[in-house]
């Protein structure tokens, strides 16, 4: 008689709870996780695997909650994270002025020691909030140093270096500039290729976005990406000052022109899209282009959504939705449940964005607007073993009766106990298991003060400091 052939595996989380996110929603009490290397090669009940698997190391989940890791869909990971608490401008400074007196002379006044600690800070930041994955919003300068720097973190990422390659008057070369951008999108993604599962870390053409890029540029990043299976990624229509910019030189809206230019498509996905009209909406659904969500620089920023934002309407039509952030805080799902709160409240509609489709947002939505649902995403044996382990033992969960709505409206970011990225546990009772905290908090507040010293800008309180 054939003796049972066993699943060999690394680890084995037993007697958990499983948020799968699988295509039946499955939510599976006293279940178990295995991983062999940086795999799932097994998702089910406790009886059944500790019957089928034989795993080196065992592990008791029995107080915990396990999702997949969330998905970070725009994140300023330099500059930001040392930077926050600083106040950029005040009533008298209008947006453009905002930008480009305070925000971008801050992002350019980094070194690359400093664009490389504002990389592994952010890194440091999401994974406690249980984030496994992130696409950059294109505004990094150094991006050898930060790529260094995030693989030491062990985050899984897609980045994009700062990109712009429009004239800003008739004295500018626009055919150079153009030719310069492309050279640079051409280089990060032959310096960086994307291997798929493969690889944790790849440079994506992602621009800057708004006005920054002539058509020339977009057209050859469409072309890269289509052409390496990669996505491109921009900030787009914030606030009017993207309409009315478009409207004024190709007498159409922002995306109705990357229609006409060809650049719309399902490998583009677009950050804000908070002043878009129904013409515009027709074009994302058309094109299959995925639209991103940062709920908390939106409302904080005053963009209007709770009365203008199409974001319900999106989903309604079909439009992929994801989650980012923005630099503003780490909590993916915050985040979400931000912005379905918001959206209940202007619709007046308590039923909009239920707890599933909260949970959707911050996982499955992300990894699909990446193209990676293939391998992230669900807890499945056959996908990345990038997941996150939720502790259901805090006071906000009290008595557990559903553990999805629970932990979509409910839970803390501070109960992410554990988190597994590629197999490793990056993550161990809410503490880095590859960075010393405490050195690297000192090193950026001391780096965030230097950048805003040689800026020379005022640091503005809200109230007098003594």
């Amino acid at each position: 008689m054939n003796a049972p052939a066993y699943i060999e595996a690394d680890l084995l989380i037993r007697s958990a709870t499983l948020i799968t996110l699988n295509a039946q929603r499955h939510v599976i009490t006293d279940g178990a996780i295995a991983v062999r290397g940086a795999d799932i090669v097994a998702v089910g009940k406790s009886a059944d695997l500790e019957q089928s698997v034989r795993a080196k190391r065992v592990l008791d989940g029995s107080r915990f909650a396990i999702t997949p890791g969330f998905v970070d869909g725009h994140i300023h990971i330099t500059c930001d994270p040392l930077t926050r608490g600083f106040a950029r401008g005040g009533p008298d400074d209008d947006w453009g002025d905002k930008l480009q007196k305070w925000v971008i002379p801050l992002f350019k006044a980094q070194t690359s020691a400093e664009e490389a600690l504002a990389a592994q800070l952010a890194a440091l930041n999401m994974i406690k909030g249980g984030t496994t994955l992130f696409l950059e919003a294109g505004t990094v300068i150094h991006l050898d140093a930060v790529m260094e720097a995030l693989a030491d973190s062990k985050i899984r990422g897609r980045v994009g270096q700062w990109v712009e390659g429009r004239a800003y008057s008739p004295q500018q070369d626009q055919l150079e500039l153009s030719r310069k951008a492309i050279a640079l999108l051409e280089g990060e993604i032959e310096r960086y290729p994307d291997s798929g599962a493969d690889s944790l870390l790849a440079a994506w053409p992602v621009l800057v976005g708004h006005s920054t890029n002539s058509d020339d540029v977009w057209r050859a990043a469409k072309a890269l990406a289509d052409q390496h299976g990669l996505r491109v990624s921009a900030h787009m229509s914030p606030r009017s000052g993207d309409p009315d910019w478009f409207l004024a030189r190709y007498n159409r809206r922002p995306l109705e022109h990357l229609r006409d230019i060809g650049v719309l498509g399902e490998n583009v996905c677009l950050t804000h899209l908070a002043a878009i009209d129904q013409s515009e909406l027709e074009c994302l659904v058309a094109s299959k282009a995925h639209a991103i969500h940062c709920a908390l620089a939106a409302f904080q920023g005053g963009f209007g959504l709770s009365r203008f934002g199409l974001f319900p309407e999106m989903l309604e039509r079909g439009v992929n939705v994801m989650i980012g952030t923005d630099g503003m805080a780490g909590d993916i799902l915050g985040s979400a449940r931000l912005m379905a709160s918001v959206f209940r409240d202007a619709r007046e509609d308590q039923f909009l964005f239920p707890a599933g489709q909260i949970l959707e947002l911050a996982t499955l939505n992300g990894a699909r607007a990446m193209g990676m649902d293939g391998y992230l995403g669900s807890l499945e044996a056959g996908k990345k073993a990038d997941f996150v382990l939720h502790d259901m033992y805090a006071p906000e969960w009290g008595a557990i009766f559903d553990p999805v709505a629970q932990l979509a409206l409910s839970a803390s970011p501070a109960g992410v106990h554990s988190v597994f990225i590629d197999g490793v546990q990056v993550l161990d009772a809410g503490r880095s298991t590859v960075f010393d905290e405490e050195k690297l908090l000192a090193d950026a507040r001391q780096a965030g003060a230097a950048i805003v010293a040689r800026t020379k800008l005022p640091n503005r309180t809200v109230w007098p400091v003594l």
